[in-house]
């Protein structure tokens, strides 16, 4: 049977998040957002309010306990299913700040789950432990500037063995996060095996310090012409730098099979939050069209906003029952046997979002793509989740290729 209710285990918890959220998170957006850019240094580095607020947010979450909701299956978590997280997820996603308020954001979840599964006991004192606490940053460097990356066996960056040590040459780049100075270990997609006939087995991931010799941050990649600064995507070049041998994960030739592991939780977490955005987004413009009167009417009453609502919110709505779905699948089938469902909410929840944010600017007016309220800064970021994780072309091929099995013996 599947049941996709909120569980009793997670009903207080989503409780105290929203909580959270209205009573310390909202308040302070606005406020760090206007930081940016005031430090000596550049827009690359938090100003000592920004470190204040952040770190005051992640105090109290714990102090709340409120943190670290994203370790399903795992005895240092909750004890969460994926079903039960999705509902902490996506209200998390309501606010930019919300993930990493409760130490669940990107990057840092899917490395953390990385070293979880596959490092070893020397990775996880070094760097797992203080990204549990919430005290340092990663990336995830997989996205390559020369090839077609959405077809991950084009990756090129070369590794290469030489004694104890690996030697890592070329670019990558949307090295999410990569830009904070907090960011102190990357996850690194590497080519060490070019010329194996198994295209699946010539890659491997390698763990490189930030501040490694040779890498050098050639530049912010713009997102709609915004650097999305201090977090920041990084354009990044690697020239001979040197990591011992034991900086690799799981083993060589077994890239795929921990990006595998990490990019499907790392997907369905996006869809989680693209649906929380949505919701925030369908709220805001529920307050406007209630309180704005224009040719004598409410903003509500006029033209087809009734529609416009309506429609919005079965949209929402069956987006969230595609994502508790794929959920549920994927904690009885499992991640790989789920792929073709992750993909389908890959694909169905940032569009949905994508069009309720793109209602509430339109029922805000001049103010909606402005720095008044949150929408436009939303809107690019569901923009930019359509190519995050692989591009919609490339879910929809996943979809329709698990479509077309169940009728291959039937071909002439």
């Amino acid at each position: 049977m599947m049941n996709l209710d909120v569980s009793d285990k997670v009903r207080p918890l989503l409780d105290a998040v929203a909580k959270m959220l209205v009573e310390r998170v909202y308040p302070v957006e606005a406020e760090f957002e206007e930081e940016i850019g005031k430090h000596p240094k550049g827009r690359f580095h938090h100003t000592d309010r920004q470190l204040e607020i952040l770190d005051g947010l992640k105090k109290e979450a714990k102090a709340r306990g409120l943190w670290n909701f994203w370790l399903t299956d795992s005895e240092r978590g909750y004890g969460l299913n994926t079903v039960e997280y999705a509902y902490l997820a996506a209200e998390m996603g309501k606010s930019k700040l919300g993930p990493e308020t409760f130490n669940c954001s990107a990057p840092d979840t899917g490395n953390m789950e990385v070293l979880e599964r596959y490092g070893t006991e020397k990775m996880k004192k070094d760097w797992l432990e203080d990204l549990m606490e919430g005290k340092i940053r990663s990336a995830y460097l997989m996205t390559e500037p020369q090839v077609a990356s959405s077809d991950a066996t084009n990756i090129s960056m070369s590794a290469v063995r030489e004694g104890d040590e690996w030697v890592l040459n070329g670019e990558k780049w949307w090295a999410s996060g990569a830009g904070d100075p907090r960011c102190k270990v990357y996850i690194v997609m590497t080519n060490t095996d070019a010329g194996n006939e198994n295209k699946h087995r010539r890659h491997s991931m390698i763990l490189v310090p930030a501040g490694t010799p040779g890498v050098e941050v050639l530049r912010p990649m713009q997102v709609f012409g915004q650097d999305d600064a201090p977090h920041g995507h990084m354009h990044m070049r690697f020239t001979n730098v040197r990591v011992p041998y034991e900086n690799l994960i799981l083993g060589e030739g077994r890239g795929f099979e921990v990006s595998q592991g990490r990019l499907g939780p790392g997907r369905i977490h996006h869809a989680m939050r693209a649906i929380g955005a949505a919701e925030r987004a369908l709220e805001s413009m529920c307050r406007r069209a209630l309180s704005r009167t224009a040719f004598g009417k409410k903003l509500a009453d006029l033209g087809a906003n009734h529609d416009i609502i309506a429609e919005c919110r079965m949209e929402i709505d069956m987006a969230r029952l595609l994502c508790l779905q794929t959920c549920h699948m994927m904690d009885t089938i499992g991640n790989r046997a789920a792929a073709p469902w992750i993909s389908k909410i890959k694909v169905i929840a940032p569009r949905v979002s994508l069009k309720v944010i793109d209602e509430a600017i339109q029922m805000h007016g001049g103010m909606g793509v402005s720095q008044d309220t949150h929408l436009a800064d939303a809107w690019i970021h569901q923009r930019t989740l359509r190519l995050a994780d692989g591009p919609d072309a490339v879910h929809r091929r996943v979809i329709a290729r698990d479509e077309l099995k169940k009728y291959t013996n039937e071909a002439v």
